[in-house]
């Protein structure tokens, strides 16, 4: 119960005869979100189509980092949306309803309601995107294209060939809805480097001081040494006894085994992502072509001149998804980070994330997610569609002696398939991806049997228990994803 006293400009006549100025209010406990709407109301409908409706809105609403777009004209997919910001608040919905009678004016009723507690408001502070209509001018009149360009059921053959005006509008114009002061102020990083004619692009950003080493399959030699600057950088952040111990920790590593992923480095060590760039640099140079690619390579090894190097190589493996393989696009069980489908433009979402957990998954039963990240076991399935395995840790034996079936005989070492046989990484492709396609199959039978058992034991509640089985979760992703890390150290 919440205290409303009301306010005594033309109401004192309501209050004459009482001693209590003060009325009574019941709150409820409905939760409530409020949307400052920029525009004047004067259909519900129309306003709520403009927002995408109550799902688009409730869509909206269950994303903490989805920001509310407003788009005045909806039946135009090329309209460009006004963006409402989230924010807290703890507001409450009071109506207010003032009954007056009619012979006697000076007579009226005052009831209120707290309709429940606003815990949510969007506001649209910022400014709209320009508009860009689809007309083309012919004759010195603009002449709409929507009626040509827009698919309003379903067209034959002549609809697609008849000759159409170039017209591909970008998804945005501003890259911000918010005025920004900018007083063309020189780049300070400008003046304290040189600039390098063969990077035009990029003159206000300051490189990024990793200072790792480049190495391609073509080039004649390897580094020995680290750059100067790379030392220096990690002499700068290593100020605690555990970067020391790390700093250790990689070395032995790396001479225990001379060539490393990034994301087998991360699984291995301790060691922040920040410091983990800068300290790569200082045991390690960055292959960025042939069977090393994306890879780190101790410094002063050439993976070129060893043929024990051959189990480090790389392979790059995606996971194929059509019904020759048993199963399609929809129903994959390892999901896209990313998907096309449901694409967010920049602008309409909030910089600030939360983290995701990442759900259980078939692996963990047989891998850790750290070991998941770059190794591959027969029986369990990646974390995500698109990995990069080193040989040496593909743990199947059928991989281990394909890969070996030529030792003893390497002679050159091929761009492509390094020192192994000819075809490999292929031949290897085909005996990962058979192998997922039986983990998947199997999933789906024991799916089957699960529902076919709940269904009988809903019709027979005397039926034996049936065994419990996991219900697999696919993967969202992980921080752990491997990926070429070439563009953190340019």
């Amino acid at each position: 119960i919440v205290q409303e006293i009301p306010s005594s400009s033309s109401d004192d006549e309501c209050s004459d005869n009482s001693d209590d100025d003060s009325s009574t209010v019941e709150l409820r406990a409905n939760k409530l979100v409020c949307v400052e709407y920029p525009a004047l109301v004067t259909s519900v409908d129309k306003m709520l189509e403009t927002l995408g409706g109550e799902q688009a809105v409730s869509k909206t609403f269950a994303n903490p980092n989805r920001r509310l777009e407003l788009r005045y004209r909806p039946q135009d997919p090329f309209c460009h949306p006004l963006c409402g910001n989230r924010f807290t608040s703890s507001n409450l919905l009071l109506r207010v309803r003032r009954r007056v009678r009619k012979r006697d004016p000076k007579d009226a009723e005052i009831h209120m309601d707290i309709l429940g507690v606003i815990g949510t408001t969007y506001k649209f502070q910022g400014m709209a995107d320009f508009q860009y209509l689809a007309v083309n001018s012919e004759g010195g009149k603009y002449v709409s294209l929507y009626d040509k360009i827009i698919l309003r059921k379903v067209e034959n053959q002549e609809f697609f060939e008849q000759p159409m005006p170039y017209f591909l509008p970008p998804a945005i114009f501003s890259r911000l809805d918010s005025p920004v002061d900018y007083f063309y102020r020189p780049d300070i990083h400008q003046n304290c480097q040189p600039i390098n004619n063969k990077n035009v692009i990029g003159l206000n950003r300051a490189r990024r001081p990793h200072n790792a080493i480049f190495v391609s399959f073509i080039d004649p030699g390897v580094p020995t040494t680290c750059l100067e600057a790379a030392r220096v950088n990690w002499l700068r952040v290593c100020q605690k006894e555990h970067d020391r111990q790390a700093e250790e920790q990689l070395r032995k590593m790396f001479e225990s085994r001379p060539i490393w992923s990034r994301n087998a480095v991360k699984a291995n060590i301790n060691l922040q992502p920040d410091k983990l760039k800068l300290l790569l640099p200082v045991v390690a140079y960055y292959m960025v072509t042939g069977p090393w690619r994306s890879l780190w390579v101790r410094l002063g090894y050439d993976p070129r001149k060893s043929i024990d190097s051959k189990k480090y190589q790389l392979l790059d493996f995606r996971i194929r998804c059509s019904t020759k393989h048993g199963y399609s696009l929809s129903d994959m069980p390892v999901k896209p980070k990313r998907s096309s489908l449901n694409y967010s433009l920049p602008i309409t979402l909030n910089k600030a994330g939360e983290l995701v957990n990442v759900k259980p998954s078939l692996y963990d039963a047989i891998l850790t997610p750290q070991e998941s990240s770059y190794i591959f076991r027969e029986g369990t399935l990646p974390p995500h569609r698109q990995m990069f395995y080193q040989l040496c840790d593909l743990d199947v034996e059928s991989i281990k002696h394909v890969v070996d079936q030529n030792i003893g005989e390497e002679q050159v070492c091929d761009e492509r398939d390094g020192w192994c046989v000819l075809g490999t990484k292929d031949k290897l492709r085909d005996m990962i991806s058979a192998m997922i396609k039986k983990v998947i199959r199997d999933q789906k039978r024991k799916e089957n049997i699960h529902h076919w058992c709940d269904v009988r034991e809903d019709g027979n509640k005397d039926d034996e228990e049936e065994d419990e089985e996991d219900d697999f979760q696919p993967s969202e992703g992980s921080e752990n994803e491997m990926e070429t890390e070439i563009l953190d150290y340019i």
